[in-house]
């Protein structure tokens, strides 16, 4: 088994990190980019693909779930 560290790349800005505790904002590089990729998530840039939200149908009503 080799004992080289695991190295990715960080999702924000493509620099190496190593995958352990010398990188505290692992897989990022950085709080910044740690920061960037939140923000990214909050503001809805992106998103994971899913069924839609009832909830914002026009159809959907409280009665008809009870």
């Amino acid at each position: 088994m080799s004992d080289a560290p695991t190295v990715v790349q960080c999702p924000t800005c493509q620099q190496p990190v190593v995958w352990g505790e010398i990188s505290p904002h692992r897989p990022f590089c950085s709080k910044r980019c740690q920061l960037i990729d939140l923000g990214e998530w909050a503001s809805e840039e992106k998103a994971i693909p899913g069924a839609p939200d009832l909830s914002d149908d026009d159809l959907w009503s409280e009665g008809q779930h009870e």
